[in-house]
C-alpha cells in the first residue's frame, strides 16, 4: 500500500531548478491524496509564467513511478502563487505583491513597446497584472493598448475618490495621457511631475495584482527617484539597443538602480532591436546595430539577459494599432514576449526567495 511518507520521500529527488532545493523542503507539495495505486498531489508553483513547470510534472510523475511504485498513476496538478518580499500591511498598494521598474538610459530603445509586451505576456501566463506609464512627458501605453480615447471612472471608497484603471488585453492601465489632450505636449517641472506619478499610485484603486510594471521615463531622473522612495520596488528591468552608445546610458541605468540610495534589484536586460529577420526569411538574421552588445554587458555587471527581441516591422505595425504583438497566435515575436515574460517571473521569484532567506538569517 502506497503511503503519503513514500510520496514525500520520493518528490525529495525532486528539485526546483531556480532555487536549488527539493519541492518538498521549499513547501510546494499540497493536497496529497492516495486511493490504491492512485496517487494525487499539488505542486504549488512561485509563479504560473514559470518556465520549468512541464519539467517538473515530468520529474515529479517520474518519482513517483521509479521510488515508489512503477504501476501507480500519477496526478498532478499544476497550481501557482506568486510569491512577494512585501508584507502588504502597507497602505499604498497593499494588494499588489510584485512592483516591476522597466527603465532605458536613453530614449528611443523601444522601452515603452517592452514593457507593454511583458505585460501581456505576463497576463498570458495567467498572472494578474497592472501598467503604469510613468513616462510622463511621452505618454505612449494609451496607443498601444488601443485605449487612447478612454478615461479611468472613480469610485469611492472610506470617503475618499479612487481612480479605477483602465483595463485592455487584461491587464489594468493608468496613463497621464488619459488626464491629457494627446495633442498637447506636457511641460511639466520635475515635482508636478513626481506628484502625478505617486497620485497613480496612493489615489488609484489596483485591487489584487501579481505584478505592477511601471515605465520609466528614458534616462535617470526625479521620477525614477520619486518611485523609489514612493513605492517598494522589487526589481528594475533595463532595456537597450545593440549599439555602444545605447549600451553605455544602459550600464549608466544599472549602475542608478545598485546606488545605496536606491538601492533596487536588477532583474536583468532586455536588448531590443538585436537582429533584423525578414518575415518571409524567419531564419535569417542581420545585426544592423552590433551583435551581442547587451549580452556582455550584462556579463560584466553580473546581472541577467533576459531576452533578445528582433527588429520587426510587425512589432510596431501592432503598437501602432493598438493590439501588442505578444497578443499574437504562435508567431516569432509573441513567443519571444512570452519566454522574456517567463523569465522575468522567475527573475522576481528567484529575488523574492533571496531576500526571504537574508530576513530568516538576520532574525
Amino acid at each position: 500500500m502506497i503511503t503519503i511518507e513514500q510520496v514525500l520521500e520520493a518528490l525529495k529527488n525532486v528539485d526546483d531548478p531556480d532555487f536549488k532545493k527539493d519541492i518538498v523542503t521549499l513547501g510546494m507539495v499540497k493536497d496529497i491524496k492516495i486511493d490504491g495505486k492512485k496517487v494525487s498531489f499539488t505542486v504549488v508553483l512561485t509563479t504560473p509564467a514559470c518556465p520549468m513547470k512541464d519539467m517538473i510534472h515530468k520529474a515529479c510523475v517520474t518519482a513517483i513511478t521509479h521510488f515508489v511504485d512503477k504501476e501507480a498513476q500519477v496526478n498532478v496538478n499544476m497550481t501557482a502563487k506568486v510569491t512577494s518580499h512585501r508584507n502588504n500591511d502597507g497602505p499604498l498598494l497593499p494588494g499588489v505583491k510584485n512592483i516591476i521598474a522597466v527603465a532605458s538610459g536613453k530614449g528611443g530603445v523601444g522601452k515603452s513597446t517592452v514593457a507593454s509586451n511583458l505585460a501581456v505576456g505576463l497576463a498570458l501566463n495567467g498572472a494578474k497584472v497592472g501598467l503604469v506609464d510613468a513616462d510622463i512627458y511621452g505618454p505612449s501605453v494609451p496607443m498601444m493598448f488601443d485605449v487612447i480615447n478612454e478615461k479611468p471612472l472613480v469610485t469611492q471608497k472610506d470617503g475618499k475618490n479612487y481612480i479605477i484603471p483602465v483595463e485592455s488585453y487584461g491587464v489594468k492601465l493608468l496613463s497621464i495621457g488619459f488626464f491629457a489632450d494627446t495633442s498637447q505636449a506636457i511641460a511639466w517641472r520635475g515635482p508636478m511631475a513626481s506628484k502625478a506619478l505617486n497620485q497613480m499610485f496612493s489615489d488609484a484603486d489596483w485591487g489584487e495584482l501579481d505584478y505592477l510594471l511601471v515605465d520609466l521615463p528614458p534616462g535617470t531622473g526625479d521620477i525614477h527617484l520619486s518611485l523609489v522612495q514612493s513605492v517598494p520596488v522589487t526589481g528594475a528591468i533595463v532595456v537597450s539597443t545593440p549599439q555602444a552608445v545605447a549600451l553605455a546610458d544602459a550600464q549608466k541605468g544599472v549602475s542608478m538602480f545598485k546606488l545605496p540610495s536606491i538601492n533596487v534589484p536588477v532583474l536583468g536586460i532586455i536588448e531590443n532591436m538585436s537582429y533584423f529577420t525578414p518575415e518571409e526569411l524567419p531564419e535569417n538574421k542581420y545585426y544592423i546595430f552590433g551583435r551581442d552588445g547587451a549580452k556582455r554587458l550584462a556579463e560584466r555587471l553580473n546581472v541577467p539577459l533576459l531576452g533578445e527581441v528582433p527588429l520587426i516591422q510587425s512589432i510596431r505595425e501592432a503598437g501602432d494599432a493598438g493590439r501588442p504583438a505578444a497578443m499574437q497566435d504562435n508567431t516569432l515575436q509573441s513567443n519571444i514576449f512570452r519566454e522574456i515574460a517567463q523569465r522575468v517571473a522567475q527573475e522576481v521569484a528567484i529575488k523574492n526567495a533571496e531576500k526571504q532567506n537574508a530576513q530568516v538569517q538576520q532574525a
